[in-house]
């Protein structure tokens, strides 16, 4: 009795078996499944595939034309291909998409793009796919479509598509890639170039590194500010020298040049600073936070719609926090012991300084750190001690900002660095200063002022009483496309090293230009923390002669 149930079980496993192998061999030719079971199947582009693109160019000076389709067929990607720059034209990129399941039998599948005046498929070879066509859009625009019943289900099948801007466009998302040349726009003479970036195939999950002290007990940190890259190469801004390798000087190659070969010869663990700066760490493997500046929303996207895509790259630690604190990316991120430790050596904190004051009359200039934010730090940094204090060494903490708080302006204080430029902080003072040192902060890095790369430490109690509590660095500006001069400035950033070991840190700046020996100088290094906490200047450092400040 036994056997026969065995027997009876097995010929009924085959059974189903054959049966399925055979229905999902008729399904992929001839669609014998209903549309609903394929959103179910692993082959299936959970969301879109594209079915059709197109161009559509108007005139503000023609009343009839019009750069609208129909909103419930067409989606259209919000950037003018002109940029904005035209006189009296603008472009944009449009597209169809359609779930798998809701394809009908006359959808036709995008599966490749080209741009050119001639159609590509005049270099294709005889294998070429018949049920796959070239088919012409405007601006120099090709498309292949497929009539496959199954083309949808190819890991060849476009199911996104973007708009990318100038010569020198790069794609560090998970997936996508540029394809073809600039398209065929008309007067687009001086304007940067357009270029397509698609996605195929399903979307990968894109996992978070998990940032962790080496063996040897180091981390390093490069903080990057002020980079000022843009829609296409940029024009240099006080360059020394104002040529670079022989030609005339373009801000973002040469920029993008300078932070490429620190990290090279730093190698650091983490980098502070969308897409041309993210490529760089991620084809290193290098994970990286963001936090805004004054300048990030001043274009088309939002911090919001910045953040979204920046949290979405490769090896991008970067968050936007909480949505009822004010700002965009107010985040922590905590740093791992060594080995296989789940405790956390180092916490770094991030937090958006905003842009300009909104009380221009009567706090002229830049924004503050607002009141709740302040409060959500503080209480952070307050319910993760407990956890802090079971790891075996000094547990330490930093802070990243862009706009420098008011209390660096304190010409009393000691400092180490050039301090070039007037310090642009906020005229309102929120109290940041003293919930980092309530809550036991280190050191605070920030940006802004470009010319400016001192750290300067700030301390508690009065004459002999006053003690060591917060050191407050300048990266220093690394940009070329941003200002510099002030009787010559070489651009630069800050690395900090820190050793779990010994539970010190230690800082300094590299140069963009000067001879082999300044190239690879660790310029005005110090050691500002020691044994966790923050360290004053050495006899020899606060006998030297300061530069600054202003006059």
């Amino acid at each position: 009795m036994a056997r026969r149930i065995v027997r009876t079980a097995v010929k009924l496993l085959i059974a189903t078996i054959v049966f399925s192998i055979a229905l999902l061999f008729l399904d992929r030719n001839y669609r014998v499944l209903p549309p609903s079971l394929h959103a179910y199947m692993p082959q299936h582009h959970h969301g879109h595939v594209v079915t059709d693109i197109t161009v559509l160019q108007c005139s503000s000076v023609n009343p009839f034309s019009s750069c609208v389709l129909d909103p419930d067929v067409w989606q259209r990607i919000d950037k003018d291909l002109y940029l904005g720059k035209a006189w009296v034209s603008t472009a944009y990129l449009y597209v169809r998409r359609k779930k798998e399941e809701d394809l009908a039998d006359g959808d036709r599948v995008v599966m490749d793009l080209s741009v050119g005046r001639l159609d590509p498929s005049a270099n294709e070879n005889a294998n070429t796919d018949p049920d796959e066509k070239w088919e012409s859009r405007p601006c120099g625009l090709w498309i292949k479509r497929s009539t496959s019943k199954f083309a949808s289900d190819s890991d060849n099948a476009i199911t996104a598509i973007d708009v990318l801007f100038g010569d020198d466009s790069v794609e560090a998302r998970e997936g996508w890639s540029i394809v073809g040349t600039r398209l065929l726009l008309e007067s687009s003479s001086g304007i940067p170039g357009s270029y397509l970036t698609v996605r195929r195939g399903v979307p990968n999950a894109v996992p978070k590194p998990v940032p962790r002290i080496k063996d040897n007990g180091k981390f390093k940190i490069i903080h990057i500010s002020d980079l000022h890259l843009s829609t296409g190469v940029g024009a240099c801004r006080d360059a020394i020298p104002d040529s670079y390798q022989g030609r005339k000087c373009e801000a973002d190659p040469r920029t993008l040049d300078f932070i490429t070969r620190v990290i090279d010869e730093e190698k650091p663990d983490l980098l502070t600073a969308i897409f041309k700066y993210a490529q760089i760490a991620i084809k290193r493997k290098i994970p990286y936070v963001s936090i805004f500046g004054n300048h990030d929303d001043e274009q088309t996207l939002s911090r919001s719609a910045q953040m979204s895509i920046i949290e979405s790259l490769p090896y991008s630690l970067s968050a936007a926090g909480p949505a009822e604190i004010d700002g965009v990316g107010n985040y922590y991120i905590e740093i791992l012991a060594r080995g296989h430790s789940d405790h956390s050596a180092l916490t770094l904190y991030m937090l958006d300084t905003h842009a300009y004051s909104s009380n221009e009359k009567k706090y002229p200039g830049y924004d503050w750190i607002k009141p709740n934010q302040v409060d959500w730090f503080k209480r952070t940094a307050t319910s993760l001690k407990p956890a802090h204090k079971e790891y075996t060494h000094i547990h330490m903490d930093l802070a990243f900002i862009h706009i420098p708080l008011p209390e660096y302006i304190g010409v009393r204080n000691y400092w180490k660095g050039a301090w070039r430029e007037y310090v642009t902080a906020p005229q309102y003072n929120s109290g940041f200063r003293d919930a980092l040192i309530e809550q036991g902060i280190v050191m605070v890095s920030c940006g802004h002022d470009h010319v400016n790369d001192y750290c300067m430490l700030s301390s508690e109690g009065e004459d002999d009483a006053k003690k060591p509590a917060l050191w407050m660095c300048y990266a220093g500006g690394s940009g070329f496309g941003g200002y510099a001069g002030y009787g010559g400035f070489n651009r630069r950033l800050r690395v900090f090293e820190v050793d779990a070991n010994l539970s010190r840190i230690t800082t300094w700046k590299r140069v963009e230009f000067g001879e082999p020996e300044e190239l690879a100088k660790r310029v005005d290094e110090q050691v500002i923390v020691d044994g966790g906490r923050a360290v004053g200047p050495t006899m020899e450092e606060e006998a030297a002669e300061k530069e600054g400040p202003p006059l």
